[in-house]
């Protein structure tokens, strides 16, 4: 297939179907998935590993090596999954020798000027708003979604079906299922209304509600918070699926909720 007006280099594998518009530029060592649109304008640079039914649409820069100063060429990837969208002007760097990888999982929507840093693991189904910068080495599990404006700092992880408004500053991570919002970063709740929207039944609503009631609301310390959940509440995958992210979290997650807190909004 032709592809008047644009440069692709002859050693990139590109898939059945690719719709590719004027002024892309395609390096070497670059795989495109079946069905995928490139938009025009688009730098897509070596690495980048694109999955099939990917829009990614004018101005973005796929694959560019990281801001890291540590990095010393060494051969790595940017990887997308299948069916997502990448729009206007956003930047995904791919890996260091630390991961070896930055990825971006399934389904997800990367809205305009997002900018994911090197080494970064970005789940399913997640949706990252105008404007979300994430730093180095950060952990988004799946059905995430990040408001606009959202700075995340270096090594932190956000939790499965987490929500996070826009414009805060992430310091410390943000367990599953949880709204987050203030500065600095708060428990607000939990994210009922995605839950439903997913499917989660009212009994696995109210057990989250009431496992981040102990945890959050009630000023206990984190350990002897966890130590409270176990007493009085049933072993189930939901319950062993929060306190396992709070236990492999060392530095830290974000504050409880305060009456303080409530006040000011």
């Amino acid at each position: 297939m032709e592809y008047p007006n644009t440069s692709i280099n002859q050693n990139a594998k590109i898939g059945l179907n690719v719709k590719i518009d004027p002024f892309v530029t395609i390096h070497e060592n670059v795989e495109i998935g079946d069905g995928t649109w490139i938009g025009s304008s688009v730098t897509i640079m070596p690495g980048a590993r694109i999955g099939k039914n990917c829009r990614i649409f004018p101005g973005s820069v796929i694959s560019a090596i990281p801001q890291d100063l540590k990095f010393a060429g060494e051969e790595t990837t940017a990887e997308i999954g299948d069916n997502t969208t990448i729009r206007e002007f956003v930047t995904i760097n791919r890996g260091t020798k630390a991961l070896g990888k930055t990825t971006i999982g399934s389904d997800c929507l990367l809205m305009a000027y997002v900018h994911v840093a090197h080494d970064c693991e970005v789940g399913n189904n997640c949706i990252l708003a105008n404007g979300v910068t994430l730093a180095g080495h950060i952990v988004i599990e799946d059905y995430v979604i990040l408001e606009g404006l959202v700075a995340v700092q270096q090594f932190i992880r956000i939790g499965a079906h987490a929500f996070v408004a826009g414009g805060s500053l992430v310091r410390k991570n943000v367990p599953p299922y949880v709204k987050a919002a203030h500065e600095p970063i708060s428990y607000v709740g939990i994210n009922s209304v995605g839950l439903r929207r997913r499917g989660f039944s009212e009994e696995k609503i109210t057990e989250i509600q009431d496992i981040y009631r102990t945890i959050f609301v009630k000023g206990y310390r984190n350990s002897f918070a966890i130590e409270k959940v176990k007493e009085e509440m049933s072993s189930t995958p939901i319950r062993e699926e929060i306190i396992s992210f709070i236990v492999n979290s060392p530095k830290g997650i974000m504050k409880g909720f305060s009456e303080d807190d409530n006040k000011s909004e």
